[in-house]
């Protein structure tokens, strides 16, 4: 079957056509989104719309003139197709944009997390926007010219595409250049270009770095005078929340009891951090470096993390994985994921129950050096938590304390009161597995300085505006997916009235740059990396002595 005559189509004609569609229709999210904005209802605006719109289809037919070539072309529109219909799809339904950080959540995704998103919604979706255009491409006979002369005529449909382009820009210069100024999350909802231009960052920026080694850090790390005065060794829970946002936790004021058993425990929350990035990739690394958020984001250098920092001053450590990995910050110390345990209460489902992680814990630390345990231990639980978008799967019926709760992984189709009352659960079980953690460091105090302390990566939209899940540019991203729960347990080494700490962090902003110091800090390893003023623990420290 031909769309167009027995003789076949140009090359560009074909390439005009799915610009066309990719420009118009896989764009939806683009226009929904300009035309809620105020300044763009009227005939100013609707020209501008127009405008853009031949903006995106010049810019696509430069570079579909790349691929205009027998053998090549029909598979890269197709892979476009398939691109800009995905694109769409978690646009429309959870209110996300396409950057360079969430391709690389894409590239990090592992199969449990790729089989969650899974839906007949996401089909639907491909089917009507990639499947359908693709069979008919395919169908489609197209009239190739021998190279040399297709390569002319794809150099000038390049050129014709770039004329386009620049002239519709600057025929609606003014509003094209207000509009991306003021709302700069706008440019990231340009389909299917920005998936492109977000692989081309990471491409150009590749996410692991291609140091051979890491740079070492802490070379003159020593353990602090506490360690000689006291004869028990520390023993250090850190717990890395997943997904948590801090204005869902009862501790820091929320109205609904979603911490019964942490708010027992005499626990110190702070209730005003905010996260290094809106999503794991970008979190869990700059929690872990000892630059803070702006340096480590300006960096290309790999260095070695605290972790390495710790394990150099002789002290054991390991990394105790319920989630997608550590994103490199366990690379040189022990670690074991739970993805091949079998136990048969507490990994029923496709995954295992974060208390998982306290049936091995013991177990692990046996295997770490007796000298190195003699001088300390850190574990580093690495959380399943609030994991989205299928919260209801994070819980068993004990911790299902709010319904109805959101079942669908398409949050867009639940009332948004469900899907809070499913992530609300998941905070319950992260609760009651703080609280476990709390209970086997408890039986350890005999023989260690027991601590914990919980910081989640970052947080989460509910549907507030319509966004769902994280992600978005730091920017740009909601309070939301930034403000995270920050809890410290510290045992018998903190004063009875420890929850009372003078640290004027309690209730005043502090960062994930506060991380490495404060762990530094509560171990009380000394080294010139260390800032007292990034400890939130160290004036809790001084009001004692």
């Amino acid at each position: 079957m031909n769309l167009f005559t027995h003789k076949g189509i140009n090359p560009w004609q074909l390439n005009l056509v799915v610009a066309l569609w990719l420009a118009t229709v896989c764009n939806a999210v683009l226009w929904r989104a300009l035309l809620a904005l105020p300044e763009l209802n009227n005939a100013k605006g609707y020209f501008f719309l127009v405008a853009l719109s031949a903006v995106i289809l010049g810019v696509l037919l430069v570079i579909m003139a790349a691929f205009s070539f027998r053998f090549v072309q029909r598979a890269a529109l197709t892979a476009l197709l398939v691109t800009a219909a995905a694109c769409t799809y978690f646009m429309w339904t959870y209110g996300i944009v396409i950057d360079r950080g969430m391709i690389v959540n894409a590239l990090q995704t592992d199969s449990k997390e790729t089989l969650e998103i899974l839906n007949l919604r996401l089909l639907g979706f491909l089917t009507m926007l990639a499947a359908l255009p693709a069979y008919l491409l395919w169908r489609t006979r197209v009239a190739y010219a021998p190279w040399p002369r297709q390569l002319r005529n794809n150099i000038a449909l390049a050129l014709c595409g770039m004329v386009l382009a620049v002239a519709a820009a600057l025929g609606s210069f003014q509003t094209l250049s207000s509009t991306m100024r003021n709302h700069t999350q706008i440019r990231h909802l340009i389909t299917p270009l920005n998936a492109l231009w977000g692989a081309g960052s990471v491409a150009f920026k590749p996410v692991v770095s291609t140091q051979a080694q890491a740079l070492p850090i802490g070379l003159d790390v020593a353990l602090g005078a506490s360690h000689a005065q006291q004869a028990l060794p520390p023993l250090l829970v850190l717990v890395v929340g997943e997904t948590a946002r801090s204005d869902h936790f009862s501790l820091n004021g929320y109205s609904r009891t979603t911490n019964p058993q942490l708010a027992q425990a005499g626990v110190l929350s702070f209730t005003q951090a905010w996260s290094c990035g809106t999503n794991t990739a970008a979190s869990v690394p700059c929690m872990f470096s000892h630059l803070g958020k702006t340096a480590f984001e300006d960096s290309d250098a790999r260095y070695e993390t605290l972790l390495d920092v710790v394990q150099r001053v002789g002290m054991a450590v390991v990394w105790i994985d319920n989630q997608a990995g550590c994103k490199g910050v366990c690379d040189r110390v022990a670690s074991v994921s739970t993805s091949a345990f079998k136990h048969p209460e507490l990994c029923a489902t496709s995954e295992c129950r974060d208390t998982v992680m306290l049936t091995v814990i013991d177990a692990e630390i046996a295997k770490l050096p007796a000298a190195a345990r003699a001088k300390g231990v850190v574990v580093v639980l690495h959380q399943m938590g609030s994991h989205g978008p299928a919260y209801y799967k994070r819980t068993d019926p004990a911790h299902k304390t709010f319904l109805p709760e959101c079942k669908s992984n398409a949050l867009n189709t639940c009332e948004v009161a469900q899907v809070v009352n499913a992530y609300d659960n998941t905070l319950v079980a992260t609760d009651d597995f703080l609280a476990k953690t709390i209970a086997w460091l408890k039986t350890k105090s005999d023989t260690h300085r027991a601590a914990m302390m919980y910081v989640s990566d970052h947080g989460e939209s509910l549907g507030e505006n319509n966004v769902f899940l994280h992600g978005l540019p730091y920017r740009i991203a909601p309070d939301a997916q930034k403000r995270v729960p920050w809890i410290v347990w510290q045992g018998k080494a903190a004063p009875a009235d420890a929850i009372n700490c003078p640290s004027p962090y309690v209730n005043t902003p502090l960062s994930h740059d506060f991380y490495f110091h404060t762990v530094l800090g509560l171990l009380d390893i000394t080294t010139a990396l260390y800032k007292p003023d990034l400890d939130a623990l160290n004036p809790c420290k001084a009001a004692r002595t």
